[in-house]
């Protein structure tokens, strides 16, 4: 009971709840309430133990669930919450890694290779990054369609960053109708993206690259006056 005690104490400075205590070794029953909790919160479906094993009609029960069992408290602790920092910043990443960063770019004059299905031109990043597959914007707010293909000196590349001179294929987009050379176009940013980077993930973004999204706000609120509110 002791070990037990201090165990949660050792929790509960760090904030970390605790859904059922008990002594003994692992039970079935334990992996089961763990895989309840985690349904709802996959960080607190795990169990952690001191000085204990793992009863044998569990371990078909235990498949999913992280264990930290250890014969001293704090060591048990330390291993979990390591994991834990590990797991939200995978999270993390793999939240970011789905966000549409802001991006500006510019068609550079005397480097239209095709005018339209698709259009193919020369452009230069001037703040931020552009992708495949994600939308342009001219500075009216009006869609001028999605990036294809992006190629650095003949190789197809997955990304294009400021200060890159590329070659980009726009879908939909016909040269001397809805864009022509010398264009400053913009990333079509979502508007939960915006949000997202503006109460979450400020902090990943550069200095321009915050003035770029403020500059996509201020585009898109012509036509929506409470856009990213």
């Amino acid at each position: 009971m002791g070990a037990l005690e201090a165990l949660i104490i050792e929790l509960n400075k760090r904030g970390i709840p605790v859904r059922l205590a008990d002594i003994g070794d692992v039970s079935k029953r334990d992996f089961i309430e763990a895989k309840v909790t985690a349904r709802e919160k996959p960080e607190y479906g795990v169990i952690l133990g001191f000085n204990v094993r793992i009863l044998p009609d569990a371990i078909e029960e235990s498949a999913g669930v992280p264990v930290f069992i250890g014969s001293i408290v704090y060591r048990v602790v330390e291993d979990y919450t390591t994991w834990f920092k590990a797991e939200q910043e995978k999270k993390t990443r793999m939240i970011i890694d789905t966000l549409i960063f802001p991006g500006k770019l510019k068609i550079l004059p005397g480097y239209v290779f095709r005018r339209s299905k698709p259009a193919v031109v020369g452009v230069e990043v001037l703040v931020g990054r552009i992708k495949p597959r994600e939308e342009l914007m001219g500075k009216d707010g009006e869609s001028i369609g999605v990036i294809l293909q992006i190629q650095d000196k003949g190789k197809t590349i997955a990304e294009a960053v400021k200060g890159m001179q590329v070659a980009i294929s726009i879908d939909k987009a016909v040269i001397g109708r809805n864009v022509d050379e010398g264009d400053i176009l913009y990333v079509d940013v979502p508007e939960q993206h915006y949000r997202m980077f503006k109460q979450t993930y400020a902090n990943i973004l550069s200095v321009e690259e915050h003035a770029v999204l403020k500059e996509i706000a201020e585009i898109k609120r012509q036509r929506k006056a409470l856009w990213g509110f």
